[in-house]
């Protein structure tokens, strides 16, 4: 097989954890790239080499769009569930306000092809498991309704003006690509956080609650390394179709406890890791395992890197470079 046609690419929050690993295997795979970032909660060095960095925010994403695009990647979003119930109107005015005008600048530029990060949070609390796109969708927080109100928003847009489009509803993402991994600030995400207890920079991980109903009494979480997921982001590219939304969950349909992870992490790294077992936090589902039916079928898409301690090994790796060169 032939390499794929070179095409070009704006990859909107392409500062960021998901938007650079998939700006780096977009490069990879021979295309151009433009990032897209106001730098909000992105990073200028998460920008991969090879790619054209434009500083500014998605609802001025006219002046950069153009026809010469092929499409968009579009990851510019707050993501913080805790601050969304607590400043929704930034979750709304950015996710929401931007991406329409981020639509916008679409439609008059000509470019017709749109692949979505989507999120979990769309569904809430969990009616069955493993959870499909057909479940329902019933958000328990700001962050999840905003990026449901853009789903909305898309099906929209592609049965009115013909848009290709594909939402991809993440489960947890973790691991780390070369020298793209999390570097969120502050860190709300487990994995991350248990490695900075291995690294001193926490003196314990808080387990929020240990009395639900799974096997160890913690939350049950389903766990995708970002490389996986970026692989994920060039198939739906291909897959998007004219006037159609696709809808798909990644993940890799099992799930891992909380203190299943911290065992992981205590393993991987050969270090100790206390931990302080805290009330629960309101809106955290006992367990979130995602069907990826669809993404197999309609993408073609099987994630080849399920192994935990495979991608906690990539985030300690990443984590330890980066103390390294503080």
């Amino acid at each position: 097989m032939g390499k794929a046609e070179s095409r070009k690419y704006m990859v909107t929050g392409g500062a960021g954890y998901v938007g650079s690993v998939v700006a780096r295997h977009l490069l990879e795979a021979g295309h151009e790239v433009t990032v897209l970032d106001n730098l909000s909660t992105g990073f200028r060095e998460g920008v991969p080499a090879g790619a054209d960095f434009v500083e500014g925010d998605i609802r001025d994403a006219a002046k950069w769009l153009d026809a010469s695009f092929d499409a968009v990647l579009h990851f510019a979003a707050f993501s913080q569930v805790g601050e969304s119930v607590v400043k929704p109107e930034k979750y709304w005015d950015n996710n929401v306000g931007g991406t329409m005008a981020l639509l916008a600048a679409m439609r008059a530029a000509g470019v017709r092809k749109l692949v979505f990060s989507s999120t979990a949070a769309t569904y809430g609390e969990p009616v069955s498991t493993p959870i499909t796109e057909t479940d329902p969708t019933a958000p328990t927080s700001p962050y999840g309704a905003s990026k449901l109100a853009v789903d909305h928003m898309i099906t929209g847009e592609a049965k009115a003006h013909g848009l290709a489009a594909v939402s991809l509803r993440y489960f947890n993402v973790a691991g780390a690509y070369g020298d793209c991994g999390e570097r969120h600030d502050p860190e709300s995400h487990l994995i991350p956080l248990v490695l900075q207890v291995a690294q001193g920079r926490r003196e314990a991980i808080s387990v929020y609650g240990d009395d639900y109903p799974t096997p160890d009494g913690t939350c049950v979480r389903d766990y995708i390394h970002v490389a996986d997921l970026a692989e994920a982001h060039l198939l739906a590219v291909e897959a998007a179709r004219p006037a159609e939304h696709l809808i798909c969950n990644l993940g890799n349909g099992n799930g891992f406890s909380v203190r299943e992870v911290i065992e992981t992490v205590r393993k991987v790294t050969g270090h100790p890791i206390p931990e302080v077992v805290a009330p629960r936090r309101g809106g955290d589902p006992a367990v979130l395992v995602a069907s990826a039916a669809t993404a197999r079928e309609r993408l073609g898409w099987n994630p080849s890197r399920a192994d935990l301690a495979g991608i906690v090994a990539d985030a300690w790796e990443f984590a330890q470079a980066r103390q390294q060169e503080k």
